[in-house]
């Protein structure tokens, strides 16, 4: 084999079509749009627009409600938490915020506050003061004989 030899497998490169290129290319003149109308035009908006039937967001009831105001938590698991401190990222013998969190890269970032949760196992000492947890993680923190603290959200001070 040459390299002037090599070439793409069949059906490897699909050719791009070409729109508006004369009347033999099969997509001349109208560019496969049709004739006059609002979608022949250039900037048409036709989303959710289903031919005059009635379209499915308005056939869908309504339901629930989003709080403007609501809190948004960032979450960490306890077993995350127990990850980085048997890495050496996070000191066990100090006390553990939600900014030593974020300098260790638990999370990208703290939102409204971090939330722990209780997912994976609490082995070391800590102390942990965050601005939410579940009852499971406070009690599997307070069972391997550290502490967990729940501070008020930021949002609330």
């Amino acid at each position: 084999m040459k390299l002037h030899e090599l070439r793409d497998n069949d059906g490897a490169a699909k050719k791009k079509k070409r729109v508006a290129r004369g009347p033999g290319s099969g997509k001349g003149k109208t560019a496969g749009r049709g004739i006059k109308g609002q979608t022949s035009r250039s900037g048409v908006a036709l989303n959710g627009y289903e031919g005059g039937q009635m379209p499915l967001y308005r056939r869908l009831p309504k339901r629930g409600f989003n709080k403007p105001n609501r809190l948004e938590y960032a979450v960490v698991n306890l077993g995350l938490i127990e990850k980085f401190v048997a890495a050496g990222k996070l000191d066990a013998s100090a006390e553990i915020t939600e900014d030593a969190l974020v300098a260790a890269g638990v999370t990208a970032r703290k939102r409204d506050g971090i939330r722990v949760l209780a997912k994976g196992e609490a082995t070391s000492k800590l102390t942990l003061v965050v601005t939410g947890a579940s009852k499971a993680a406070i009690e599997a923190v307070e069972k391997a004989g550290g502490t967990l603290t729940v501070k008020a959200p930021a949002a609330a001070e």
